[in-house]
């Protein structure tokens, strides 16, 4: 990623005129230069060439995707959507990313296409032995670099995967998870205030769907689906991973369901209180039921119910 720069002429000798069109022209791709350079870091021949024939586009970079997502997270966080420990690795991850990029290759900045396998690899190196992060904890913030590609991607800034050959490595773990009864005495309890009523039925409906909080917040009557055999699907493409999610209603969570639609006027499904409130309300709710696990909304990913 180092910027070299040299001008060479190849001239036509049968055409060469004395007005000094050269001299100009020099000037004029030093100046492109210069301007490429003091903006974003790094200069390619391409660039240059573009930037001197007026066809110049303001290529997509890492870290404006990275400010993006990070100024976003940051507003759905002070709207209630999102928890502080999702905003915190987003914000986290940028610095992390921006350090890198100083420390490994002394730019602010790189263009996405300047992606690749390497730059991955390397970055999670520097997660591991300059930020002193274990392994699992150096893969959420390299999960994090994935999103930022899933989204320029997403947005057609970015046209090949550099994560494509990439393997995650990871320990095993022990997660906390419900038991079918601690299932039952969450469904079965019963509760007189509304609001700890209704964060019951949005934790249970995330347990039997596998659906993360902000799947949920997002749900809307488009992505419910009627197919071939007359039962009722979510369709959603999942906002942490990118992917698309097929997941078909069972009994439980379509009752979970009609009792709160048409109660939001956007369309969504279900009227979600901001997450803070949720898990202030899960945390009464557990102790409620005498289940003395801290419930939390990760745990509904594996506590998803087959009955």
């Amino acid at each position: 990623m180092k910027s070299t720069f040299s001008i060479i002429f190849y001239l036509k000798r049968q055409v060469v005129k004395k007005d000094g069109t050269l001299d100009k022209m020099r000037v004029s791709i030093s100046k492109h230069y210069q301007e490429i350079m003091d903006r974003d870091n790094f200069v390619t021949a391409d660039k240059v060439k573009n930037a001197f024939l007026g066809l110049e586009y303001r290529c997509h970079t890492l870290m404006k995707v990275y400010f993006q997502s990070r100024d976003e997270m940051e507003k759905q966080y002070k709207a209630g959507i999102k928890s502080l420990s999702s905003f915190t690795r987003y914000r986290i991850g940028c610095a992390y990313v921006g350090e890198f990029l100083q420390s490994h290759y002394h730019v602010k900045d790189i263009a996405l296409k300047e992606l690749s396998l390497p730059f991955i690899t390397d970055y999670e190196t520097f997660l591991r032995t300059e930020k002193h992060l274990k392994i699992n904890s150096a893969m959420v913030f390299v999960r994090n670099l994935r999103a930022m590609v899933f989204r320029a991607i997403d947005n057609e800034w970015l046209v090949k995967d550099p994560f494509r050959r990439y393997e995650y490595k990871e320990e095993e773990t022990t997660r906390e998870f419900l038991t079918k009864e601690e299932i039952r005495l969450l469904m079965e309890i019963p509760i007189t205030r509304k609001k700890m009523s209704m964060v019951r039925d949005l934790f249970l409906f995330c347990c039997f769907t596998g659906l993360a909080f902000i799947d949920l917040y997002n749900l809307k009557e488009e992505n419910i689906k009627t197919f071939f055999d007359d039962g009722e699907w979510i369709i959603i493409h999942r906002q942490k991973t990118g992917t698309e999610a097929d997941i078909k209603l069972l009994d439980y969570p379509k009752q979970i369901m009609e009792k709160y639609r048409g109660l939001c006027e956007d369309g969504r499904v279900f009227p979600v209180p901001n997450y803070k409130s949720c898990m202030d309300s899960l945390k009464r709710l557990g102790k409620k039921c005498g289940i003395t696990k801290p419930l939390s909304w990760h745990m509904r990913s594996h506590n998803k119910i087959f009955y």
